[in-house]
């Protein structure tokens, strides 16, 4: 069974190819405005729908030949797929222009003849030539390399995200040893093994310092060396904020992956839920969807399951000894007291108990 794999590596380009790698991300942004645009105006004027490529656009404009032409290609398919998903889901919107204020920049190129190669601590990408790359895992042999997508942070920090495709079947785990987690807004999750991940909120505890800084670049004339500087200052604090929840969600999805044979969990609307009662950084620090998508691989990799229960399930109302549902009980109530057989118990840890048994009954375990 074929399946994707993709690692993300930090590179360190030199003075010329930071250069080069601008160009790309400018010519990039370029013909996917020039080509939506022209799309838009052609639609309008004949009622047909343009088919347009990156190279109908070289001859006027020759400078784009400097650039990787892969890079500019994958520009069509995402418009492509832009398009597609607005007529598929009109609630996804129109596709928009990319905007140059916007400092995460990333281009993708592909893997044909042998054009892009892993060669001891560097990578060789088409038109960069070899670029110093922070080599973190070895590659297996029969990995198969299929594309690049090289990306630069609001820090000014390079990356590449190399995908690969490889063959292996991996044996379904038929263990019963599994674990019922509750989103919980203030510690991640809490768990039917009565734990939770205590996740510390790395976001609330740098906001201070988030909002100095934020008022420091109020005060400077925006597009000035100070302005620029302080910008880029505040995008490396939230890099490393980042990359504190990313890291403590790893190493907390690895070790229940590795620990129990399935997890269940809600089917939660992430977005919905910031959005309402002002619950909005609460929710975001805490990357729950972040996490639940890393337990789905990981689990997944080992041959083990990630059981969704529906979002409008009663967990948290239902009683996880007799059944019973108490309607009348409010967000407030930390408790769970049970009407009908006055069975007392933590409120989200009831919940999870619920998700287990209802995970354990859909698996058919139960």
């Amino acid at each position: 069974m074929k399946k994707n794999i993709a690692y993300k590596m930090r590179i360190y380009p030199n003075r010329m190819q930071r250069e080069l790698i601008s160009k790309t991300f400018g010519c990039v942004r370029f013909i996917y405005n020039r080509m939506l645009e022209d799309r838009i105006k052609y639609y309008n004027d004949t009622g047909l729908s343009l088919l347009n490529t990156p190279a109908s656009y070289k001859k006027e404009y020759e400078w784009l030949k400097e650039v990787d032409s892969l890079a500019l290609a994958n520009a069509q398919l995402n418009l492509n797929a832009a398009f597609k998903n607005f007529y598929a889901r009109k609630d996804i919107g129109f596709p928009k222009y990319k905007s140059k204020k916007n400092h995460h920049d990333s281009y993708t190129t592909n893997m044909v003849n042998n054009n892009i190669r892993i060669i001891g601590n560097a990578i060789v990408l088409p038109k960069l030539k070899a670029v110093k790359m922070k080599k973190h895992r070895e590659i297996p042999d029969h990995y198969k390399l299929k594309s690049v997508t090289l990306s630069r942070t609001p820090a000014y920090k390079y990356y590449v995200s190399i995908l690969f495709e490889y063959e292996e079947d991996i044996p379904l785990n038929d263990g019963i040893n599994y674990l019922g987690l509750d989103y919980a807004m203030d510690g991640l999750y809490a768990a039917s093994d009565k734990t939770s991940a205590k996740y510390p909120g790395y976001y609330r505890q740098s906001l201070d310092k988030l909002k100095r800084e934020s008022r420091r670049l109020s005060r400077m004339v925006k597009g000035s060396g100070n302005y620029k500087k302080q910008r880029v200052r505040i995008a490396r604090l939230h890099e490393h904020i980042a990359n504190q929840r990313r890291d403590f969600l790893h190493k907390t999805s690895s070790q229940i992956a590795n620990d129990y044979d399935g997890v269940c969990v809600e089917d939660l609307n992430m977005k919905n839920m910031s959005q309402c009662l002002h619950f909005g950084k609460s929710v975001h620090d805490n990357g729950y969807g972040m996490f639940v998508n890393m337990l789905y691989y990981k689990l997944e990799r080992q041959g083990k399951r990630l059981i969704r229960i529906d979002k409008f399930y009663p967990s948290s109302k239902r009683c996880s000894y007799c059944g019973h549902i108490h309607k009348d009980l409010k967000l407030s109530d930390r408790l769970y007291i049970c009407p009908e057989c006055r069975t007392v118990i933590d409120r989200d840890y009831n919940a999870s108990l619920n998700i287990l048994h209802e995970g354990l009954r859909l698996a058919h375990i139960q």
